[in-house]
């Protein structure tokens, strides 16, 4: 059904007669406003959603103002509400208030729809529901004011707010107001807490009639007058981020020479900020400079410095545990003859020695005080004076503490010698380094402490009580983020236990085969006298160097092998999530055979919602039934819904959506005519007492049902009961038998005398019908061209003339394209009006819909042919993107249209579509035609105007296209600033059309992705995962999985499809599903600050994560994504993710995290983000390491002297092979991959997969990758460099030359590749042990694959890398 979008009448709503105009040629043409979703201006339109008592309710609960003081110089009148009395006080523009007035009206609305019980009068907007909204709004600006020890200026009285909640709509809507308005000022949140503080209190000042002392007058805005916000607001505050931008030089100054927006923000978390800004802001305050005076406001909160000492600053607690153990060891195997530590500490000595970690921890934090001095000196200025003296008195203490244990240590030492045994005096001395070390270790102890109680640290930290202040003054300084993030008991529990057993293996295994074994060899190479060196002597009369040389790369690998256990451990304990989930049960078709049956009643369990699944059943005996029923079809147990019958209301609702899923894959060329009528689901007809289940089910049931009567001699009753056991059998007989007797009966005349021979035969008659075996069909072209015969093409060529846009559609849909993901985002939209259907249809408008659905189709098809018989043949218009012309539409009743465009929007944030229409480019049609097909489809974009006086405004359009006037509108425009692209410019696009957003929450797509229809119907699913508490929190960002629909189109592709499946993360980005109003008041939905934020999706959430939220990951539902599949592209991303990570290593966020979550959730941050690429690199290093360390020893005679021991020789040779295969263990970081595709699949076809792909060159693949990884990451932290890298989505078949591959590969792996083949071939030629070409094959293996995969990986992955003429051209 068509609903009908004509609006009448004049305009009459909020909004009439004030504000300024629009320029010329903008709205809709004939006078009348254009609107974004609902017609607010005028509530006579003929709209669905203006029908909802909801709506009405919030446009009359804003248009309550009744006796309120009117604003001055603005001619006021009965139409205007509560937010044009706002904009005339305080100036804010005046599609800024049409945008948040339609933005309020829809929160207000949804919210109160989601009231249960719904409340009594339903016409009037309940004050709990304003109330709710008010505080998760402004839920961050009052935890603000509480950190700065400031009453909030909301003024509240509880209980004429549940009568009047007029002033808490004033709230809502004036944050809102400031928002909408606030441009690249919208990533400093706390500095809108600050604005709206203000302003607020000038509301309160209204509100409340105080009088102006200085006039007289009752009292006004500081701020007000037309357009007033922006130009004295948020103008000034843009201008000295755009100031400080300019400074950095696009970003390649370093991070220490200018501010970003962080620097901005946190300048807003000290109450200095009350004193020197002021209301209104003073533009000479030194925040305001930006060139280089001594009064300049500098960084503030963090300096990021390139530094690789970075790692050890954020993740100090990681480092002093892997250096004190290692030190431990060494002591405990270097001084013991046993094989297991616990035997060779039964000696007081060697008890005692180990003791002397404490010197090195203390050490430790002398180093931890001197970087933070090193790094964050900038930070100590008149205001923070506080801040330089605890870096002071850090130094002096840790000094104290490094000079304090080696003193108490000799003597006491020198005490036990003295008396040649542990005496009296000896243990007293003893005991005085126990005290030292217990008091030492006080705040260890304390953070167990709190560890084991979280919610006491939680209290502790998001308390804002001075005395608490104080004493946590000395361990960490005081920010508004990264307070009370402690999880609850029982995931600290999990936590601490899954990474308890970790580090024991991890240590075991170091001790006994990393450590102990070269304590043998190292002693021996000490002990070796009369070396002839061919080189010069470092250390005379030692063979230090040749020690440190064999000891190097063993401590490289203690260091970073954690990575390999945390992929084993961490895989071990998916594949028990996955279990438990029962991931992957339903893996090809017999399984899909099996389950078929169940899936109405999942449907009714799990896509219906919880008071339609119980309207009929009231009782609480038959709840408790369908409770025991729901959990016996999850977990498997019985078949508790297999007689599910025909008549039933459960299977006519399956039966719609199961075909709608189907006819969208005939859409989408996935499947043929043939085959949607071999997986149709029929509806009930014919009085057929069965489901007709669709023959991909049914085949042979009827065979085999033959063949049990013809070879079962037995009774009818016993024959029918082994059929019976059967399902599809079952129904597939009784179906047969149903149809052909309907069939006979209606054929023949009633009353005669055949018709009761007949009657009579069908009661002991059987039949079955051969059904033919289903296969699929997989040729999407064949598929393609079917699809457009059926629609009139009598000639392919027509493809390439009037049917041209129907063939680039489809091959649109192939790629990785804009048009692509509309497609998949408008399957949304259809999800929604269909669950809107369902959830009001009755059984009998379901059973009967469905049964004349048929017809009625068949109807209108007929009468489609006819029509193209008029016009002579001519084909009828390709199906729209939207797919209105869905079958199941023709059920609607009209409401669904309003309910779908209330709760869904999708807005394309295209900042060039202005450009490109100026251009009459191309592109911008094809964009016109997405939306001109897609209703709830919008664009926003950023227009350049040029003024008279050749000055340039800017603005923030938002655009769609209009069915009733067939043509693009303009919605709203609203200024900015200045130019949107300050920062990165991702984020600075997504903030712009970030305001035209509607909904609580909000999924963030990339132009690469697509989406499913079966997965659409999911999405309200997961957002009832709100409402559920994960730990000790509530989810604010829901991570979904991602299907890679680009893993066939080369090998490549698949080898990074495979790596999708096991990638572990905080927050990847897209397509991930944001708690809009949360971060709407926390800075948005990523951070953009240039260079440092190049990774700006996983900010998010880290910026959730510091600020209280929760991050949570859902395995049922997903969104298709296309990966880059070339290897150039794959190297171009990779350069770019790994650049992102290394600025992330720079960054507050990662230092804050670092030491703000608990040990154990700090590991897992680590390894999973930032420690993922620095092990990558200590990987590399290690070769490095061993292949240089081989050659010097080779060339310097040290080798050949220690060959001369066989027993030295020996045992170093077998220490350097176990560290070889350690390296080699590397390979188990593809177990999460093996296990996960294990589950979703099956064992034996993963493996089969995982040799078919080692056999395409998978490891040469990886290898390369790990060198990308460590080239970028490495050059990021020390030089910089990092940037945007556009990869290209296109398909590969290109052949590249070899100056382009060089120039790409070059530095990167070229150069090191040759430097590490000649260091080998060298050490082949000078080594006395390499004679031996087994020895020389094992101890190098893993060092000349890496090289021979550095150096030909190119080539080998070149498309027509192998053809004779392009080798010889290269």
């Amino acid at each position: 059904m068509q609903v009908s979008l004509r609006r009448r009448g004049s305009r009459t709503g909020p909004g009439a007669g004030y504000g300024t105009a629009r320029r010329m040629g903008e709205g809709s043409g004939n006078g009348e406003e254009v609107y974004n979703v609902i017609p607010i201006h005028n509530l006579l339109a003929d709209h669905p959603s203006l029908k909802l008592p909801e709506v009405r309710a919030a446009m009359a609960a804003l248009r309550t103002v009744g006796e309120l003081r009117k604003p001055p110089f603005v001619r006021w009148h009965g139409g205007l509400d509560l937010l044009d009395w706002l904009g005339a006080f305080f100036g804010f523009q005046r599609d800024n208030i049409r945008n948040q007035r339609e933005h309020l009206v829809l929160l207000l609305a949804n919210a109160q729809m989601r009231i249960h019980p719904p409340p009594d009068d339903i016409d009037v907007l309940h004050g709990k529901v304003v109330r709710r909204v008010r505080k998760k709004l402004l839920h961050n600006y009052t935890a603000w004011c509480s950190y700065l020890g400031r009453t909030p200026n909301v003024w509240i009285d509880i209980r004429r707010a549940a009568s009047d909640p007029r002033r808490e709509l004033l709230y809502a809507a004036l944050y809102l107001l400031i928002w909408g308005e606030a441009a690249n000022v919208r990533f400093v949140p706390e500095c809108l807490s600050y604005i709206f503080h203000h302003m607020a209190g000038e509301l309160n000042r209204i509100l409340e009639d105080y009088i102006d002392e200085a006039t007289g007058q009752p009292a006004l805005p500081a701020v007000s007058g037309e357009n007033a916000f922006l130009t004295r607001v948020i103008t000034p505050i843009y201008e000295t981020i755009k100031r400080e931008v300019d400074a950095s030089r696009n970003g390649t100054e370093p991070h220490s020479a200018w501010r970003n927006y962080d620097d901005i923000n946190e300048y807003f978390w000290n109450n200095h900020c009350f004193e020197s800004l002021r209301w209104p802001l003073d533009r000479s305050k030194n925040f305001f400079a930006t060139s280089p005076t001594k009064n300049r406001v500098g960084k503030t909160g963090f300096v990021e410095q390139r530094s690789f000492w970075n790692l050890y600053r954020s993740f100090d607690r990681l480092w002093v545990m892997l250096i004190l153990f290692l030190q431990a060891a060494i002591i405990v195997a270097w001084h013991g003859s046993k094989t297991y530590p616990w035997q060779n500490l039964q000696i007081r000595d060697d008890q005692v020695r180990v003791l002397t970690i404490f010197i090195t921890w203390a050490g430790l934090r002398l180093l931890q005080s001197l970087l933070d001095v090193g790094t964050q000196y900038k930070l100590v200025s008149r205001e923070t004076r506080l801040l330089g003296v605890r870096m002071v008195l850090k130094i002096l203490v840790a000094a104290t503490w490094t000079a304090a244990f080696p003193v108490l240590y000799s003597r006491m030492w020198n005490q036990r010698n003295r008396d040649r045994t542990w005496s009296a005096a000896a243990n007293r001395r003893l005991s005085n380094i126990l005290v030292a070390a217990a008091v030492f270790i006080l705040p260890q102890l304390l953070a167990v402490a709190l560890f084991v109680l979280p919610w006491l640290r939680n209290f502790l930290e998001k308390t804002n009580w001075r005395i608490f202040y104080v004493l946590t003054w000395w361990f960490q300084g005081r920010t508004f983020v990264g307070r009370g993030l402690r999880e609850g008991p029982l995931d600290s529990f999990k936590y601490a236990l899954f990474w308890t057993v970790l580090l024991a293996v991890k240590f075991i295994f170091s001790y006994l085969l990393q450590i102990e074994p070269m304590i043998s060899p190292t002693k021996t190479i000490l002990n070796l006298q009369g070396v002839q060196y061919q080189w010069h002597e470092f250390f005379p009369h030692s063979n230090t160097v040749g020690v440190f040389i064999l000891w190097l790369p063993v401590i490289l690998i203690y260091l970073m092998d954690i990575q390999i256990w945390y992929s084993i451990f961490s895989s071990i304990a998916g594949a028990l999530v996955g279990l438990f989930s029962h991931l992957g049960e339903i893996r090809d078709v017999q399984q899909l055979r099996l389950r078929f049956q169940f899936f109405a009643s999942a449907l009714q369990f799990h896509l219906m919602p919880e008071e339609h699944v119980f309207r009929q059943h009231g009782s609480l005996q038959n709840r408790i039934r369908d409770t025991v029923n729901r959990l016996k079809l999850r977990y498997g147990l019985g078949r508790p819904y297999n007689k599910i019958e025909s008549h039933q209301v459960g299977p006519s609702r399956f039966a719609l959506i199961w075909n709608e899923i189907i006819h969208t894959f005939r859409e989408e060329d996935i499947v043929n005519d043939r085959e949607v009528e071999l997986l149709e689901l029929l509806p009930y007809a014919w009085n057929i007492r069965v489901v007709r289940w669709p023959c991909l089910l049914l085949g042979n049931e009827l065979l085999l049902a033959l063949g049990q009567a013809k070879e079962l001699k037995a009774d009818d009753r016993r024959l029918w009961r082994k059929i019976s056991k059967h399902e599809y059998r079952r129904c597939a007989v009784i179906e047969a038998y149903d149809s052909i007797k309907y069939l006979f009966l209606e054929i023949i005349k009633e009353g005669t005398e055949e018709h009761s021979i007949v009657a009579g035969l069908f009661e002991g008659f059987d039949s079955s019908i051969r059904v033919e075996k289903f296969t699929i069909y997989e040729d999407e072209w064949a598929n393609f061209l079917e699809r457009m015969k059926r629609e009139g093409m009598t000639d392919e060529e027509e493809l390439w003339g009037k049917r041209s846009r129907d063939l680039r559609l489809w091959a649109s849909y192939r790629g990785q394209t804009l048009s692509r993901t509309v497609r998949g985002m408008m399957y949304y939209y259809k999800a929604l009006k269909m669950l809107a259907f369902l959830d009001s249809a009755s059984e009998i408008d379901i059973r009967e819909g469905s049964r004349e659905l048929p017809s009625v189709v068949s109807s209108r098809r007929q009468i489609e042919d006819l029509d193209n018989l008029e016009d002579g043949g001519k084909s009828s218009p390709s199906q729209s993107l939207s797919r209105a012309s869905s079958s199941v539409g023709l059920l609607f009743k009209g409401h669904e249209h309003g309910t779908a465009l209330m709760k869904y929007t999708y807005v394309v944030a295209c900042q060039i579509y202005g450009n490109q229409k100026a251009k009459n480019d191309t592109r911008a049609n094809d964009i016109l035609y997405l939306m001109k097909n897609n209703e709830a489809l919008r664009v926003a974009y950023v227009d350049e105007v040029k003024s008279v006086r050749d000055e340039v405004e800017y603005f923030s359009v938002l655009v769609k296209y209009d069915q009733q006037l067939e043509k693009e509108v303009e919605i709203y425009r609203v200024k900015l600033p200045g130019p949107l692209k300050l920062g990165e410019g991702k984020p600075e696009n997504q903030n712009h059309a970030l305001i035209f957003t509607r909904g609580d929450a909000i999924q963030t797509i990339d132009m690469n992705q697509d989406n499913y229809f079966e997965e659409a119907l999911k999405m309200r699913n997961l957002l009832e995962e709100y409402s559920s508490n994960y730990g000790a929190r509530k989810p604010n960002i829901l991570g979904i999985r991602e299907h890679v629909f680009t893993g066939s189109v080369s090998s490549l592709a698949g080898f990074m499809s495979a790596q999708e499946t096991s990638f572990i993360r905080m927050h990847y980005g897209h397509p991930n599903v944001f708690d809009r109003l949360w971060f709407l008041s926390r800075g948005g939905i990523s951070k953009a600050s240039r260079v440092i934020n190049i990774s700006e999706d996983i900010f998010a959430g880290f910026n959730c994560t510091l600020r209280g939220g929760n991050v949570t990951h859902h395995e049922y539902i997903q969104v298709g994504k296309g990966r880059e599949v070339g290897l150039n592209q794959i190297s171009m991303f990779e350069a770019k993710v790994a650049c992102g990570n290394g600025e992330q290593t720079l960054s507050r966020d990662v230092y804050r995290l670092g030491h703000r979550l608990d040990f154990f959730r700090m590991l897992s941050f680590f390894y999973t983000s930032v420690g993922f690429y620095f092990n990558t690199m200590m990987a590399v290093l290690t070769v490095y390491a061993f292949v240089w360390g081989r050659l010097y020893l080779a060339l310097s005679g040290l080798e050949s002297s220690i060959g001369r021991n066989a027993v030295s020789n020996n045992a170093t040779l077998g220490t350097v092979l176990i560290q070889q295969f350690i390296i080699e263990l590397g390979l188990l970081t593809a177990l999460p991959m093996i296990i996960e595709n294990s589950l979703e699949h099956d064992f034996l076809p993963v493996i089969l997969d995982f040799l078919t792909t080692q056999l395409q060159l998978a490891s040469v693949f990886y290898t390369f990758s790990m060198g990308t990884k460590t080239h970028y990451y490495g050059r990021t932290i020390l030089h910089g460099g990092a940037k945007y890298r556009a990869t290209g989505r296109g398909f590969v078949v290109e052949h590249k030359k070899f100056a382009e591959n060089y120039r790409l590969y070059a530095r990167s792996h070229f150069i090191k590749g040759i430097e590490l083949g000649i260091i080998l071939t060298l050490y082949a030629a000078y080594s006395a042990i390499t004679k031996n070409t087994f020895v020389y094959i094992a101890m190098t293996f893993s060092s000349w694959f890496l090289v021979i995969s550095w150096i030909m990986a190119p080539f080998a992955f070149n498309p027509s890398g192998f053809d004779w003429l392009k080798t010889v051209y290269d």
